[in-house]
């Protein structure tokens, strides 16, 4: 039964830590993204500033253009992490899975042992057998 509790840890464990991920994941791609507007609205404000829209133009402010390649590869990493976010979002999903079925395997082993018992009566808890056996050594180192 100790291997069983271990396993559970391990696999909770390794469930938390692929939820870790995808939250990781998750906020990086949102902060891409705010990153990413903020650098809109700046282009904005300086092609207004500028008077110019025409990224071609040969006075078009060179901030502007450096911003747009930034926003561009913002975007681009987003969409990436997309991508990531999708298959960590999967892993996810079977360590859940996977976590449940272990979960279950010791539900099963645990009505097994109570059906085991004699009809009627119920198996100790593993706490009161070993006050019990306690008891009963003390017992007999009493009556020597």
């Amino acid at each position: 039964m100790k291997s069983r509790e271990s396993l559970i840890r391990l696999k909770r464990f390794q469930a938390d830590e692929k939820r870790r991920q995808v939250n990781q994941i998750q906020t990086m791609v949102a902060e891409f993204e705010r990153m990413a507007r903020d650098l809109e609205d700046q282009i904005n404000v300086e092609q207004e500033r500028a008077g110019i829209r025409d990224t071609s133009h040969f006075a078009y402010p060179t901030f502007a253009k450096a911003a747009m390649q930034r926003r561009d590869n913002l975007r681009a990493s987003a969409q990436d992490l997309e991508s990531q976010l999708a298959a960590a979002q999967e892993g996810l999903d079977l360590a859940l899975d996977e976590l449940k079925k272990v979960e279950l395997m010791v539900v099963r082993d645990q009505d097994r042992e109570r059906s085991a018992a004699t009809p009627g009566q119920r198996p100790p808890a593993p706490d009161l057998a070993a006050r019990r056996a306690n008891r009963s050594s003390a017992a007999e180192r009493r009556s020597w």
